[in-house]
């Protein structure tokens, strides 16, 4: 080494020194003068601690601690001859500076500034505060997925000039809707229309999302889309470019890296960029004037978010609609219960195709039941039915061949062995679960056994479980099939697309890659009920949303396309299906479950943990009027849940009771965690 290159790397090491230290304690140093004092949101996520606290201001950091701003600052401090010494360091943010505090004793000075970027703005903070409530959850939670983890490279890099307006788009392909050109014009004229957008089968949805952000960038304003996964925002990318250009939008998605996105987000918060696509994480978004929300495919499960408070997307920009008064648009291939909830208090208004259309866009769906799989040896010999086999040698001819399978792992619930009505606790409607072969069927919700269950629909007493594995599908379709190339799309290899040559391509639900050129010729929509028989809720609604998503790849039934389904024709979503009507059977859903008090007429939350510390959380728990306790029922990890059901109108109330039993249970010292999750996904 060099004389010369010794001082240099000496200095670099002394750098590395300073970045490590811990800032100083700016012991006696003089306060700012105006505002001393700034009011911090601690990030310790402990939900007693919930609050603000309050620290002084060296006038050092006068300029550079304004509300918005991340600081560091010294937690758990001990007064200590008329000041505050100690404590441990935390990040957090400024959310207000004051004159004066409300704590009578000495305030611990910030820490330090690390970054003068206001990136807690008032209203992502009033937004955050809003899903922390509604969830029952901590403030600080909500800021870290509202805010990403700071990157100083991309702080210091400038953002562009915002681009001028563009100029209101043509309607496109939403002239097929009725009222798909006025929605547009109405955005484009700065309103702030409200719609349940039922997408027409094919291709077309990304352009047409792309045009309703562009509608609302001609107003002047912001727009903002979130979508379930990579693929549907790589789709509305290349849509929202070919429209726009360069420029006017950024995509928000991890797979983009911590740095870039934090760029992208920060060009938004600047106000440089004002229309964001993005997986679930973009909900949060502080896009400028925001003139419109939109969330496609809503009962996808990547909306949901899984670490706490568990927002989901949907509901977080249901907020952002209301709280800053923007048009609405929830769109999807088919509807969601939430959806037909939306149109049917009339907060928002159906937006959807004439019957002639939808007969114009969609596939000729055929059926296959158990009774006709039972009467063909093709299918007893090779899980393959004749009509199937037929459709997919005829299809090969002209195109690709899309092979829906289910995963495996599914464990259906029970149904009766009869009619296939879903088996139902006669207690609370709950469903029947069977824990161990030969055992009793008990409920999975409140727990109780049902030795003497009959079927109220048909009288049966036979109960009837099917789990369909699917790994040899592959290999028995190259068998039948041995001079077609076989390709495969799922967990571990997901296909964007594939080409227009014929070819069998099989993938898991929400894993079937786009066709190029016109669409698939045909698809297989094999071993139904290992959908239809989850122990969900929405077991029928999310077959029905998994199909429609694999048959609206497929060509029109005017251009020879075909979809068979393996699925009792007799079974609401399989008769939605072929009608193509899923907002009819959002309708129906949503009618039973009103009925029958399940969300989301009424309100649930889950509490799931140790049997200990559920049992503790329960005894500090004060519900209110009205609601139910149901369970608890073992966990198949392990532990026990309970579910709260309240009825309509009270769901605040829950959350508020939830959250006072959480901050009760932790101030007596409380010590295993306890999972509470309001609306959740997955209760039975």
């Amino acid at each position: 080494m060099s004389e010369q290159d010794e001082p240099a790397e000496q200095l670099a090491l002394i750098r590395g020194t300073v970045r490590r230290a811990k800032p100083r304690t700016w012991r006696g140093a003089a306060l700012a003068e105006g505002l001393p004092v700034a009011r911090v949101l601690v990030d310790k996520g402990l939900l007693h601690l919930d609050q603000f606290f309050d620290y002084a201001v060296p006038a050092a950091m006068d300029a550079d601690a304004q509300p918005g701003v991340r600081v560091r600052v010294r937690f758990g401090a001990r007064v200590v001859k008329g000041r505050r010494e100690g404590g441990t360091l935390h990040d957090g943010f400024v959310v207000e500076r004051r004159a004066e505090s409300d704590y009578a004793g000495p305030l611990a000075p910030l820490a330090q500034v690390l970054s003068a970027e206001r990136v807690l703005t008032p209203r992502l903070l009033t937004l955050c505060r809003q899903v922390a409530d509604r969830y029952a959850g901590v403030l600080a939670d909500v800021v870290q997925l509202a805010v990403p983890p700071r990157m100083a490279r991309a702080e210091r890099d400038p953002s562009p000039d915002p681009p001028p307006a563009p100029a209101a788009p043509e309607p496109g392909t939403w002239a097929r809707y009725a009222t798909g050109p006025g929605y547009l014009q109405a955005l484009a004229r700065g309103d702030t229309p409200r719609a349940v957008w039922l997408a027409l089968p094919g291709p077309h949805w990304p352009a047409e999302l792309a045009r309703a952000m562009a509608a609302t960038l001609a107003s002047g304003r912001g727009a903002l889309a979130v979508l379930p996964d990579g693929r549907a925002v790589a789709r509305a990318d290349a849509a929202l470019t070919e429209l726009l250009g360069e420029g006017h939008h950024v995509m928000l998605t991890a797979d983009a890296g911590p740095e870039e996105r934090y760029r992208n987000w920060l060009a938004v918060s600047r106000g440089a960029v004002r229309a964001v696509v993005g997986t679930r994480a973009a909900m949060f978004a502080p896009v400028a004037d925001l003139g419109l929300v939109a969330v496609w495919d809503d009962g996808d499960s990547s909306h949901s978010e899984p670490r706490a408070p568990y927002p989901h997307a949907r509901d977080v920009l249901l907020l952002r609609a209301t709280e800053e008064r923007t048009a609405f648009l929830l769109g999807g291939l088919t509807s969601t219960v939430e959806g037909a909830q939306l149109v049917d208090s009339g907060w928002a208004l159906p937006l959807a195709a004439a019957r002639g259309q939808v007969r114009a866009a969609a596939p000729l769906i055929r059926t296959i039941g158990d009774t006709d799989e039972a009467r063909d040896a093709a299918a007893r010999a090779a899980r393959l039915p004749s009509l199937a086999w037929q459709v997919t040698r005829d299809a090969l001819a002209r195109g690709p061949v899309l092979v829906q399978v289910p995963r495996r792992g599914y464990v259906p619930r029970l149904a009766c062995g009869s009619c296939r009505a879903a088996a139902r606790c006669a207690a609370c409607s709950g469903p029947l679960e069977l824990r161990e072969q030969g055992g009793t069927p008990a409920c999975g919700w409140c727990g109780r056994p049902a030795a003497d269950w009959h079927c109220p629909e048909c009288g049966g007493f036979r109960l009837r479980a099917q789990v369909v594995g699917a790994r040899r599908t592959a290999e028995e379709l190259g068998r039948a099939f041995p001079r077609v190339p076989v390709r495969t799309s799922g967990r571990d290899t997901v296909l964007p697309s594939v080409g227009a040559a014929p070819a069998l391509v099989i993938a898991t639900p929400g894993a079937e890659p786009v066709a190029d050129g016109p669409g698939y010729a045909a698809a297989l929509l094999l071993d139904g009920w290992a959908l239809l028989g989850r122990p969900d809720l929405r077991a029928g609604e999310e077959a029905l949303r998994r199909w429609a998503a694999a048959a609206a790849l497929v060509r029109p039934a005017g251009e020879g396309g075909t979809v068979v389904v393996l699925a009792e024709p007799t079974l609401r979503p399989v008769q939605a299906l072929v009608r193509w009507d899923p907002a009819g059977h959002a309708v129906r859903e949503l009618a039973e479950r009103a009925e029958l008090r399940f969300p989301p007429v009424a309100r649930m939350a889950s509490v799931a943990g140790s049997a200990g510390a559920v049992a503790e959380l329960l005894a500090v728990l004060r519900l209110p009027p009205g609601a139910d306790q149901l369970g608890p029922v073992p966990e198949p990890s392990g532990g026990e849940r309970v579910l709260l059901r309240v009825p309509p109108g009270s769901g605040g109330a829950l959350a508020l009771a939830l959250r006072e039993a959480r901050v009760a249970r932790a101030a007596r010292g409380g010590g295993e965690p306890v999972a509470v999750r309001l609306d959740p996904a997955d209760i039975g």
